[in-house]
């Protein structure tokens, strides 16, 4: 599996605050999206939420999001390790996902800019 990049998600309370700071740290400007009822940043290689904390309960469980070339590739990969892929794949605004438990029990998303 090639894995293009890695992105920290990171649950703050007042998203347009953390904005501010994390477009200044990274240099770079904020692609803001919804997913479910969580407001969500990508700055950089950091994924800023904010929402309702039943939402962000579930989102914290993922330990990071890994770009990929292809989802369906990742999936292959990741069975043929023994990982339980527990979402997905799905289309997001960005391409498509996947969230999977590898055997060590870590949760990770993996993303591709494909088209759904």
């Amino acid at each position: 599996m090639d894995i293009l990049g890695t992105s920290l998600r990171v649950c703050v309370p007042d998203l347009d605050e953390a904005i501010t700071v994390y477009e200044r740290l990274t240099g770079t400007e904020a692609l803001r999206f919804q997913r479910g009822g969580v407001a969500v940043a990508a700055v950089g290689c950091f994924f800023l939420m904010s929402g309702p904390e039943a939402e962000l309960s579930i989102l914290r469980k993922i330990t990071a999001t890994l770009a990929v070339k292809d989802v369906d590739a990742a999936a292959a990969d990741l069975r043929a390790v023994g990982a339980e892929i527990i979402a997905g794949p799905l289309p997001t605004p960005i391409g498509r996902n996947l969230v999977a438990r590898h055997p060590d029990g870590s949760v990770f998303e993996y993303v591709d800019r494909q088209a759904a």
